[in-house]
């Protein structure tokens, strides 16, 4: 099937590293949260606010039989918590892209649209909410990816080019 699937914490560089990667090595790149907000034409944080988290991680997971029948050498960029979804091996490689709950959050203070990157991600509206959740997540993440890379105060050309080296495309 050779796809890579991209897990790892909200505002890690997830979808900016998978355009990236797929720029440099002409593949296909897709992204769980778009294929939702299409999917329900609207979105994510009115799909949480209108129906919940738990209806959220059905359309993930409705989401991932999709990709695990329908799709072939992609490079697929997942939200927070996708990992979660029954059957995330069937989809393909799976690349945790791991940093630090401060460097992520570095990342999006600093980024050109800080605001908006965090205003789109209903799960970071409160800080030490968030810093929980990472904590809870982040094992979970090493113990469901393959391959680890470690994102933190690295450039982008830095992540591609370690990640080019550890995936079969």
């Amino acid at each position: 099937m050779n796809n890579i699937v991209l897990i790892g914490f909200m505002g890690v560089g997830k979808g900016t590293i998978a355009r990236a990667f797929c720029k440099k090595n002409k593949m296909y790149a897709i992204d769980t949260d778009d294929l939702i907000e299409s999917l329900e034409n609207r979105k994510i944080k009115k799909i949480f606010k209108e129906d919940g988290e738990a209806y959220f991680r059905e359309l993930e997971a409705k989401t991932a039989t999709w990709l695990a029948n329908n799709v072939r050498n992609t490079l697929i960029s997942t939200g927070g918590g996708f990992f979660m979804v029954e059957g995330l091996h069937k989809i393909g490689t799976i690349v945790y892209l791991r940093s630090s709950f401060d460097g992520i959050l570095q990342r999006l203070l600093s980024s050109e649209n800080a605001d908006r990157k965090l205003k789109k991600r209903p799960l970071f509206q409160e800080i030490e909410k968030a810093k929980a959740l990472y904590e809870k997540r982040a094992p979970l993440y090493e113990k469901k990816a393959d391959i680890i890379l470690n994102v933190e105060g690295k450039s982008i050309k830095e992540i591609v080019k370690a990640m080019e080296k550890k995936v079969k495309i």
